[in-house]
């Protein structure tokens, strides 16, 4: 067991390095931490390791995951270690503000939901620093440190990550009412079949959430080519509202122009498909007190969203 080795083990260095890794889960993200270069953290967990005779983490195609031996490890240190930590640092209300929230997620929904949210936490004094992009590469930066906290749309994988649902987003196929009226009865006459002249806007060659809404709704697989492709759901709304031809949205991204009659939703199936986002957390991060307010407050208001 780790316990029995000699006294080398108990060097702080090597297990606050071996800490600040299970923490980030990659050496990469631990040397960012601790102000180490990457080499320097490699070597002296490949020296915990050989001192304690037992894998402490297996490698990945990006970072690493820990092994039982580390699990427990983490389990009998990570108390005991944040307690000095916190005796031998300054005290951030003594010391100065804390440092900013770093948040990322999905540009849409962190700019129409999350950062309105957050304003009454932003007149209070908490800092944040906001990045946008798709869940897995914001997944793989936030194990590496970059952030502290992302708005994932997906559960993460493995164990290094904490995970909170934050709410459900719901599909909505919509037009303008121009084209609204073109198609008014067919649909439920016809299917899916007669949108086929309609022009589609979507957020990828791909059309991943179109092609989420044909299999969930219709039972069947889309096949069609996008009239507009636009990487920001808010520039598809826009040209869906201008006119352009129909899509899949989120509700919440087009809610006030359907209540306004700019948009039209061409169909309302009893059982609409939806998304759960996740709050998740950069283990460590919790260090920084606004980083629990903004997750507690994000929390909260995902009930309403």
């Amino acid at each position: 067991m780790l316990g029995r080795v000699d006294t080398p083990l108990l060097d702080l260095n090597l297990l606050r390095t071996f800490l600040a890794v299970y923490r980030s889960g990659s050496f990469t993200g631990a040397a960012r931490l601790l102000g180490l270069s990457q080499p320097t953290v490699t070597t002296q967990m490949r020296t915990l390791e050989r001192l304690s005779g037992r894998e402490l983490f297996e490698q990945l195609p990006r970072g690493v995951t820990p092994t039982p031996v580390a699990d427990e490890l983490a389990a009998r240190i990570a108390a005991p270690l944040d307690e000095l930590a916190a005796v031998a640092g300054p005290d951030p209300l003594e010391g100065g503000r804390p440092e900013p929230v770093h948040l990322a997620g999905p540009a849409e929904f962190l700019c129409t939901q999350v950062l309105p949210a957050l304003a009454p936490l932003v007149a209070e004094g908490v800092r944040l620093r906001v990045a946008t992009g798709l869940t897995e590469p914001l997944l793989d930066e936030l194990r590496a440190g970059r952030h502290d906290l992302v708005i994932a749309t997906a559960r993460p994988r493995g164990r290094a990550l904490h995970a909170v649902p934050l709410g459900d987003e719901e599909f909505v196929l919509v037009a303008a009412p121009v084209w609204a009226e073109r198609l008014a009865g067919r649909l439920s006459a016809e299917g899916p079949a007669a949108l086929q002249s309609v022009p589609l806007i979507t957020y990828a060659e791909d059309l991943p959430i179109a092609r989420r809404y044909w299999r969930h709704v219709f039972g069947r697989r889309l096949s069609r080519t996008a009239a507009v492709t636009v990487p920001d759901l808010r520039g598809v709304l826009a040209a869906v509202v201008a006119g352009a031809g129909f899509s899949v949205l989120p509700r919440y991204l087009c809610a006030e122009p359907l209540r306004s009659g700019a948009l039209v939703e061409l169909l309302e199936p009893e059982d609409a498909p939806i998304n759960t986002g996740f709050i998740v957390q950069r283990p460590g991060a919790s260090d920084n007190p606004d980083v629990v307010r903004v997750r507690e407050l994000l929390v909260r208001e995902g009930r309403t969203w």
